[in-house]
């Protein structure tokens, strides 16, 4: 099953690109992502929609925030960003659902995100792909159990929480999915 949208096969194309840039080949950037050159070979061609998990390896190898390189695919940043052409990606492997409520500009410093995760929904980043970029996560329906740098925290609705990334496990432990804004700040 091929990735079926043009703005998952442009997202396909720049992480192409942004290996090119380096000089690597899919070896080296298998060997720096930790991830098998085959699963590369088929994101790269289109064929398969990264992971989360996946997304954010290679976004800590290519240093550059998620939302910094889905911003690189979209068409054109407008000051005004309409809710039906906001850029939603899933995660078809967790149903993690990615909202860039705020694409991010050359010229701005924080964007909002809003993140939906089912109930049982567990997704986990070994290594922080936001380095050194404060976020606040401020959940609005359900609750979600956020691990940072081995740090648990399990918030209600309403709870905001406010760090930076390193290592974390986003865990939504039910009954009800968990929906949040993130809002990132570069430093």
């Amino acid at each position: 099953m091929g990735i079926d949208t043009a703005a998952d096969e442009r997202l396909a194309e720049r992480l192409a690109e942004l290996r090119v840039e380096r000089g690597w080949t899919l070896e080296e950037l298998a060997r720096r992502a930790e991830v098998s050159r085959s699963t590369l070979s088929r994101v790269e061609r289109a064929e398969v929609s990264p992971t989360a998990a996946l997304l954010g390896r290679l976004c800590t190898v290519y240093g550059r925030s998620m939302s910094r390189l889905l911003a690189e695919v979209e068409a054109a940043a407008t000051p005004l960003v309409r809710a039906a052409d906001q850029r939603v990606w899933r995660d078809e492997a967790t149903g993690f659902v990615r909202r860039s409520v705020s694409p991010p500009h050359g010229s701005l410093r924080a964007e909002v995100v809003e993140g939906r995760l089912p109930a049982g929904g567990d997704i986990a980043y070994d290594k922080p792909c936001d380095s050194g970029r404060e976020h606040h996560l401020w959940l609005l329906e359900g609750r979600l159990a956020l691990t940072v740098n081995g740090d648990e925290q399990l918030l209600e609705a309403g709870d905001c929480l406010r760090f930076v990334p390193g290592t974390s496990r986003f865990h939504c432990p039910g009954p009800a999915p968990a929906r949040y804004a993130l809002v990132v700040v570069e430093p």
